[in-house]
């Protein structure tokens, strides 16, 4: 499946910036808009490498004009722009529903009315629940339970995917990642904070025992990924995106910690959050039969390189934290832990 322009929305994010530098190596004759609103985890720095390079709309999915403009000639749109964060979910959904949800129904409204020939919804594991006390991986038939006021806003956008395929024709696929980690990860996320904070000399939070378990992705991994998707997968489809990789957040922090050279006692277990999922493990054998490979493993170099970004790019989350905004969530989050 050929396609010359291409929209990718919340482009300015974590995995939308991933994506957009992995399609312009991947795709060099594309013409890529990036429409973002710049919230607080959107950051056209993620971009400057290649901003000569894309269109870059500032905008929201959820405005109908926006969407237009961005849509208008193109020929498909991954729909990465969400709000993502679940601590933030439980704090106040309002902006999750918007986004993820009405903010979906928008898009796909433009993308029928612009003739788009495919869109593709980026989604998550979460919508499958929790897998703790079993060996289950999720399978893309198995039905969704949503235990966060995020994960319930991914699966509503899922379902609205899909009803406008049966119900208007448009030719969608979703992909649905685990945890992912790399370059330009917003540090409210449990790598980059860790990293960030065994940096500075700060505690490294961990909820409960820290026995959670994810299935951490690299950033380029899950950018192939939906790449694969994009051009291969069935019309009316989910696939799976993971790593096989079972991780908890106490080997997490340990590696980190080792990796920097800092000492354990930086490790600070909290009280746990409302309704923490402790498991999530997706089988991700219908993405590999496309073609699918990953290239690196969480502890055989993902996580040593993505913690020399980190180092070697001090000024880029230093900003971030500096942020009122970001040192509120913080504080109003953890500091009652």
């Amino acid at each position: 499946m050929g396609f010359k322009r291409v929209v990718v929305t919340g482009g300015a994010g974590f995995i939308g910036a991933n994506y957009v530098h992995y399609a312009l190596e991947a795709h060099p004759d594309w013409q890529i808009v990036v429409l973002d609103k710049l919230t607080y985890a959107g950051n056209l720095e993620n971009l400057q490498p290649v901003m000569n390079r894309i269109e870059f709309i500032q905008g929201d999915i959820a405005n109908p004009q926006d969407a237009r403009q961005a849509l208008r000639g193109a020929d498909a749109v991954l729909n990465f722009a969400a709000e993502s964060h679940v601590d933030r979910s439980l704090i106040d959904a309002s902006a999750f529903v918007r986004t993820n949800v009405e903010g979906t129904l928008v898009l796909l409204e433009a993308a029928r009315q612009e003739g788009v020939k495919r869109f593709l919804q980026v989604s998550t594991d979460e919508v499958y629940g929790d897998l703790s006390g079993s060996d289950h991986h999720s399978l893309e038939t198995d039905p969704f339970r949503p235990r966060s006021p995020y994960a319930a806003s991914k699966a509503g956008a899922e379902h609205l995917v899909f009803a406008h395929g049966i119900s208007h024709g448009l030719d969608v696929v979703v992909t649905r990642g685990s945890n992912t980690y790399g370059p330009y990860q917003y540090p409210e996320k449990i790598i980059p904070l860790f990293i960030t904070n065994a940096l500075e000399d700060r505690p490294l939070p961990l909820y409960g025992d820290g026995s959670a378990v994810r299935d951490y992705m690299h950033a380029q991994d899950h950018a192939s990924g939906i790449d694969l998707v994009l051009h291969r997968g069935l019309s009316g489809e989910a696939y799976n995106l993971g790593a096989r990789e079972q991780i908890s957040g106490v080997q997490v922090a340990d590696a980190i910690l080792e990796i920097l050279g800092k000492p354990p006692t930086l490790k600070r277990f909290v009280a746990d959050r409302p309704g923490h999922d402790y498991r999530y493990s997706v089988d991700p054998s219908r993405a590999e039969a496309l073609g699918w490979v990953r290239r690196h493993s969480f502890f055989g170099g993902g996580l040593r390189e993505t913690v020399q970004w980190y180092v070697q790019n001090q000024a880029w989350w230093q900003q971030v934290r500096a942020k009122k905004e970001h040192q509120g969530l913080m504080q109003t989050w953890y500091g009652q832990r």
